[in-house]
């Protein structure tokens, strides 16, 4: 009897499965977490031994777990040759059959978001989909190839998914969250026959069309991209260690995990803050941080440091010398309401940064303001801002506007971030901006 169980990282979007067969006691997981514990936790609970890892392609937004059940559990891996992976694995190709006891998984070779890219239909009843086929979308092409070369790929992968039985479950490998595709569903799976009806990337009867619109990539690649795919690609990646509580930093970069509001009531100097409360923390975090970089925990808890651990753990961050929990925190950072900020605007006595993504800028911005996307501040550096006038950081709701306040006060600047609120509170007062071609 098929056993199915659906495991997704609200922080990262990404889904994981197990597939077993409970009257033969057996199952295989699909593009394993790192944090492998849930999965062996429900295998275990229903009595299943577990057999292989079923990889649908190297994962370029998280750490897979794949080399922890190889070296945990002793686990072997199967993946597509075309992943050229350098660890000992079980080549999957078209057409195969994998059996999980009495139950079939079949292998379709699905490339366009990678080359090796495969899907897997579960007893001819619910496929995989991975990185191709999403809930309302499909997988973004530029992240291994030249955007128009895995489009050409992903618009045939897309054609053989929908030729599949209307009634066949879809479950996708990212919903809502991830950068892997830009309008996914926040929907956990839907059926061939409804995407067909719904989903604007099945509806293309043109591949130069569906090219056209799909390497148009506007989504940011994150800067973790290449550094996770060489880690899921290479030798096993075992278990981290917890880190430890420390005294004080010892000049590591100091990453404050707690909310906005105890960080602005008092943070250590030089403090980034990006709240483990908020969205997608780890993607935040691998914006902001600079590759290889020491850092050190600012948390509430130690409980609270863990997590975070672990979310910079999927995302490829090990570098952690360890937390902090009870500092001397003497840094404070003010904050300005959207209706403040309207009087300041008619003293243009401040400096408006939007921190914004410039596609989303377009569709409508304050006159005067700038526009630096809060991921790239350390990167491209503040040299078109002046040291001597107040800086104010806006966003949609405050949640980048806070971020970006952070990484602005470390370079010295007097900056308050409208932390509750954005753009949306000034629909009288912007523009809009049209780009050609648009």
């Amino acid at each position: 009897m098929l056993l199915f169980r659906q495991f997704v990282n609200d922080d990262l979007g990404c889904a994981s499965y197990l597939v077993g067969d409970s009257e033969a006691g057996v199952a295989v997981v699909v593009d394993p977490p790192f944090a492998i514990e849930p999965l062996v936790a429900a295998a275990a609970d229903e009595h299943l031994r577990l057999e292989r890892v079923l990889e649908t392609h190297t994962h370029a937004d998280h750490v897979s777990g794949h080399g922890r059940l190889a070296l945990e559990h002793g686990l072997p891996v199967c993946v597509h040759p075309l992943a050229e992976v350098e660890f000992d694995s079980e080549p999957i190709a078209d057409g195969d059959i994998i059996r999980v006891g009495s139950i079939p998984i079949r292998v379709l070779h699905t490339p366009g978001h990678r080359p090796e890219h495969c899907s897997f239909v579960i007893d001819e009843r619910m496929v995989l989909t991975g990185d191709s086929l999403f809930v309302g979308d499909a997988a973004r092409p530029d992240l291994a190839v030249a955007a128009r070369e895995g489009a050409e790929d992903l618009y045939a992968s897309l054609s053989r998914l929908g030729e599949l039985p209307p009634a066949v479950e879809v479950f996708p490998g990212h919903v809502a969250g991830s950068l892997c595709g830009g309008n996914m569903s926040s929907e956990r799976s839907s059926t061939i026959g409804r995407e067909l009806e719904s989903n604007p990337s099945l509806g293309f009867r043109d591949v130069q069309e569906f090219v056209l619109v799909s390497a148009s990539v506007s989504a940011p690649k994150p800067p973790t991209t290449a550094r996770v795919v060489a880690l899921n690609r290479g030798p096993w990646v075992a278990q981290q260690p917890e880190p430890p509580e420390l005294a004080a930093p010892a000049g590591e970069t100091v990453l404050d995990v707690r909310d906005f509001g105890e960080h602005a009531a008092g943070h250590l100097p030089g403090a980034i803050n990006v709240p483990l409360s908020g969205g997608s923390f780890g993607t935040k975090a691998g914006f902001v941080l600079e590759p290889g970089e020491p850092v050190v925990l600012h948390a509430a808890s130690s409980e609270q440091a863990a997590e975070a651990a672990r979310r910079l753990w999927a995302v490829g961050l090990f570098e952690l010398a360890g937390y902090v929990v009870h500092q001397h925190a003497p840094e404070t950072i003010a904050t300005v309401r959207p209706d403040e900020l309207k009087e300041l605007l008619q003293q243009t006595e401040v400096q408006v940064v939007d921190v914004r993504e410039t596609t989303e800028r377009d569709s409508g911005y304050l006159p005067g303001s700038r526009n630096i996307p809060y991921r790239l501040i350390r990167k491209l550096g503040c040299g078109a801002l002046e040291r001597e006038r107040p800086v104010v950081t806006i966003c949609e709701s405050g949640a980048r506007a806070t971020i970006a306040a952070s990484l602005l006060q470390r370079e010295g600047f007097d900056v308050r971030p409208v932390a509750e609120g954005g753009i949306e509170d000034f629909a009288d007062d912007v523009v809009s901006f049209r780009r050609c071609g648009g």
